[in-house]
């Protein structure tokens, strides 16, 4: 029994004032997939990434083609 279904639909941000960026612990190794504003550098965290197809669905949900910079 499923209690809750994923939401597939795409979803955007906006290039111009943000870029996609993976958040990386030096410590853990912990990856956070997410955006940072360009002008305040405040990255906004959307989702944990804990294997390459969690990358696969951050990138599927935002229209994401381009690399995804690591920020320690």
């Amino acid at each position: 029994m499923k209690f809750f279904k994923k939401n597939h639909h795409l979803k955007t941000y906006d290039p111009n004032h943000q870029k996609p960026v993976l958040k990386t612990s030096i410590c853990t190794g912990e990856q956070v997939a997410g955006f940072k504003d360009l002008q305040t550098g405040k990255i906004d965290e959307i989702m944990l990434i804990r294997s390459p197809a969690d990358l696969a669905e951050f990138r599927e949900l935002y229209g994401i083609t381009e690399e995804i910079y690591k920020e320690y």
